[in-house]
């Protein structure tokens, strides 16, 4: 051994037998200190603690999440870097850019997909259907979407179905429940129809959650808690819940009990569904014009048999996923900014008027019984204009994500790794002056609207609905069920919420309103 070994073995050892647990505790805790103070004058953005990353951070603005990461984007020209825990954690950049979004939704969709991140998250919910997909598997799932969603024959079938649901069941539970005097939870309600909705659309089935009554249905009651113990992945380390799915722990047995129930709803509905066809041998086929009906029809006209049972599952139950929980917050959201802003709720009733006033029959006798066609839908300009301003401030989905595949390097310069994660805040975006003005945070739907026509945003400004090649498919049967839902509400009642409610956001990956929306249903003269 040399001479300088020997010296630095010496001194390791004096200073092992000087040092006591206090005294390295109390070293560790200066390190600390200083990588902490370091990391904080030399990076931009919220604080990244060492060992924890930004963890500590998000649990002290946890009451005010939205808001806080919209603060942290506005003071850094709209990009900030962010690191979770260091055992399992994940890193990247949090965005509201949209020259950064557009680059990853559009310009460079192939390099930016979903990521195994996201799809190990909700594999056992949504299996391989179209909203957990990536490459070949969700371009076959969405070229059979658009071709069975934009057809003229599931239009009119959905919108249909959207008629009878509202008529016949929400007016009807709404009527029985202002004459009961009594509280509504209008979230509460809007969640059940756009489940009831999106099932008669997706499976060609109504599980009754918009009956008299208000029963628990067991399907909506399962989904619901499917997917709240999904997103509980997302807030833990992934050993914590792999580790409480090996033992059948906590959140994970529950996550599996629920996942049970919901497919196997899916898989008795499609297995029913395709015997009855076989029965009949397609003498009916042209009749049913559910999605699940017409990707079997497109199937049997077709070569390869894509889909398996299990697959048009998945696919239908992405569908009734999006679509029962983003137009219902919307909805939700949508009525609280028109009972704040009365003028809003003046234009549009005037519009409906004015629509109306077309018929030939008496408008006041006959309020109770009209139906909105879809023409006069669609000549809603203001209240398209409306919801879309509702939808911009308050998006149902507040953030989405994308994995790198490759490394990368944004428009601006901004480096990102492979494996990294990159968040878009489209609820700050909708709240920075850079992107869409002065008057970014007032409830505005004139700004949608020039020389009386309505006017789309840039989608990558405006990505509520995603952007891209994964634009959503189902923008149009969500307009045209926002639109007729409200319209025929706002026709009958004016929309009181109670005096002294809370209106807030909860901190979920959905942006719901925390404790609901207590309303009170007041019947127009």
């Amino acid at each position: 051994m040399s001479t300088t070994e020997v010296f630095f073995s010496s001194a390791v050892t004096t200073l092992c037998d000087k040092l006591s647990l206090y005294d390295v505790a109390f070293l560790l805790f200066c390190l600390f200190v200083f990588s902490s103070l370091v990391q904080k004058l030399t990076s931009k953005g919220p604080m990244l603690w060492p060992l924890v990353g930004i963890f500590p951070t998000m649990i002290m603005h946890s009451t005010c999440l939205h808001e806080w990461i919209t603060k942290a984007l506005i003071d850094n020209r709209g990009t900030v870097p962010f690191r979770g825990l260091s055992v399992g954690g994940i890193c990247g950049i949090v965005t509201a850019d949209p020259v950064k979004i557009e680059y990853m939704l559009n310009s460079k969709f192939n390099n930016f997909p979903k990521g195994r991140y996201y799809r190990e998250r909700f594999a056992e919910l949504l299996g391989e259907g179209i909203f957990n997909a990536d490459d070949q598997s969700w371009k076959h799932q969405r070229q059979a979407a658009a071709t069975v969603m934009h057809s003229i024959r599931f239009v009119e079938y959905s919108t249909q179905s959207m008629q009878d649901l509202v008529h016949k069941k929400l007016l009807k539970v709404l009527e029985n429940l202002v004459e009961s005097k009594v509280c509504i939870d209008l979230q509460e309600l809007l969640l059940r129809f756009t489940f009831d909705n999106i099932c008669v659309a997706a499976f060609g089935v109504d599980p009754g959650c918009m009956s008299i009554g208000l029963p628990d249905v067991p399907f909506a009651k399962a989904l619901e808690e499917a997917t709240e113990s999904t997103l509980c992945r997302f807030m833990v380390p992934p050993f914590v819940w792999k580790a409480l799915k090996f033992f059948d722990l906590g959140f994970e047995r529950r996550l599996k009990e629920s996942v049970k129930v919901v497919h196997d709803f899916a898989a008795k509905t499609v297995q029913e569904r395709k015997e009855e066809l076989e029965q009949e041998q397609d003498i009916n086929l042209d009749e049913k014009f559910d999605l699940l009906s017409r990707v079997i029809n497109l199937e049997k006209g077709g070569k390869n048999g894509y889909f398996s049972d299990k697959l048009l599952e998945d696919f239908c139950i992405s569908f009734i996923l999006a679509g029962r929980d983003t137009s219902s917050v919307g909805l939700a959201w949508f009525f609280w900014l028109v009972s704040t802003h009365p003028h809003v709720e003046k234009n549009i009733l005037q519009e409906i008027h004015e629509i109306l006033s077309l018929r030939q029959q008496n408008i006041q006798k006959e309020l109770k019984n009209i139906i909105f066609t879809t023409d006069e839908l669609h000549k809603m300009v203001y209240l398209q204009a409306a919801l879309s301003e509702s939808l911009r401030l308050y998006p149902p989905l507040p953030f989405d994500f994308k994995e790198v595949l490759e490394d990368d390097v944004f428009p601006d310069g901004t480096t990102v790794k492979s494996g990294e994660k990159v968040l878009y805040s489209i609820f700050s975006m909708a709240r920075m002056e850079s992107v869409w003005g002065s008057e970014c945070r007032k409830f505005k739907p004139e700004r949608w609207i020039k020389e009386g026509a309505f006017v789309s945003e840039n989608p990558f400004k405006y990505a509520v609905f995603n952007g891209g090649p994964r634009l959503c498919v189902g923008k149009k049967f969500a307009y045209t069920q926002m639109k007729m839902v409200t319209a025929s509400i706002l026709a009958r009642y004016s929309i009181q919420v109670v005096e002294g409610f809370e209106v807030a956001p909860k901190t979920t990956t959905t942006l719901y309103m925390k404790n609901g929306l207590m309303v009170k249903l007041v019947p127009r003269n």
